[in-house]
């Protein structure tokens, strides 16, 4: 069993962010948002992250100013992942191409292996 709220504030915590630094909580649309203190009343609940459905709103984002956290699941498994805004290089090259097979590849590949030849 895991607590939410505290699953919660320790992966805030790895991120070096704290309650202070979350705007808002709610749902990945924002049709739904609260403050951290009325989320600290209802999140200090235990729950199974283990094996079976995933138990938590799968649609639950903890927001700050460039960073947020989402719900994540995998094989009936779920936990919190840290997501930072992307930044783009001042060097960033441009592309063409955007699926494998355009590079000949069959999957699993990355812009950059795509557009090698670019």
């Amino acid at each position: 069993m895991t607590n939410l709220l505290k699953e919660t504030l320790e992966v805030l915590k790895k991120y070096g962010k704290s309650p202070k630094d979350v705007r808002w909580i709610g749902s990945r649309d924002g049709r739904y948002a609260i403050t951290w203190k009325e989320f600290e009343k209802i999140a200090n609940v235990e729950y199974d992250n283990g094996y079976g459905s995933q138990k938590v709103a799968m649609d639950l984002v903890v927001v700050g100013d460039d960073w947020w956290l989402e719900r994540h699941e995998y094989d009936r498994s779920e936990w919190w992942e840290f997501k930072t805004l992307p930044k783009k290089k001042p060097d960033a090259k441009k592309f063409t191409k955007v699926l494998a097979s355009q590079a000949g590849e069959i999957g699993w590949v990355t812009l950059a292996e795509i557009n090698n030849n670019e």
